[in-house]
């Protein structure tokens, strides 16, 4: 863990840097409550995924949540410990390898589009991308999602109050794809199995696309992570 100064106070950087790290994905957790001692589902997972696959991965934990407030600030606080974060990982001594993709879950998904252009992100991986609060779709978060940068994967749950994939569909930016799973903003353990399905998929389109593989084809990537059938989430 590292701890990095920023205006809005000190945050903290978790990393996970296999050796040989061919690029780096730094993501960031949602606005409110706490990791504690275990990060949300799709963090953990993605985590997994990407340092398999030889991918730099950091958690960032903002500085409201390092001084044990419950809810997030505004969002230009946000931004304005975010960008400084990203710059104490990816320059000077011991900097993380680009290619540089930048995300997080709901509310850490709109900082890295509000940001995407000042930290010079090459990609983006949103998870539970809040379009809108729950049952106000008037109040439209589209113009954040705009700034997204080409590409981009979105991995939103198909009964998400924030924004169904349905919704959130007609506003993904250029360079876009949208994976559809089950369940809704936050993603219980029984959803582990789908999770690491897609997320493994993302990686692959990641790494095609940014490290020169072969990319996975987006529609077999939406046929292959087709919501199905199950219990309740």
């Amino acid at each position: 863990m590292r701890e990095i100064a920023t205006p809005e106070g000190p945050g903290r950087a978790h990393v996970s840097r296999p050796p040989r790290a061919h690029g780096t994905v730094v993501l960031s957790h949602g606005a409110g409550g706490s990791l504690g001692a275990s990060w949300p589902l799709d963090l953990t997972v993605a985590r997994d995924v990407l340092v398999a696959a030889g991918w730099a991965f950091v958690l960032v934990e903002q500085p409201w949540m390092v001084a044990g407030r419950r809810i997030a600030g505004r969002p230009a606080s946000l931004d304005a410990a975010w960008v400084p974060m990203l710059d104490a990982l990816t320059r000077g001594r011991g900097r993380l390898p680009r290619p540089l993709v930048v995300g997080g879950r709901s509310a850490g998904a709109r900082v890295a589009c509000r940001t995407a252009k000042s930290t010079g992100a090459d990609a983006a991986l949103l998870l539970s991308f809040p379009l809108h609060p729950p049952g106000r779709p008037e109040k439209s978060r589209a113009d954040e999602l705009a700034l997204a940068p080409d590409p981009t994967w979105v991995v939103q749950g198909a009964r998400d109050p924030f924004g169904t994939p349905d919704e959130v569909r007609p506003h993904l930016p250029a360079g876009a794809t949208l994976l559809e799973v089950p369940g809704a903003h936050s993603f219980p353990a029984g959803s582990r199995t789908v999770l690491l399905e897609t997320l493994t998929a993302v990686e692959r389109s990641l790494s095609g696309m940014l490290l020169g593989g072969a990319p996975l084809h987006p529609s077999w990537s939406s046929h292959l992570h087709a919501p199905r059938p199950g219990p309740p989430q």
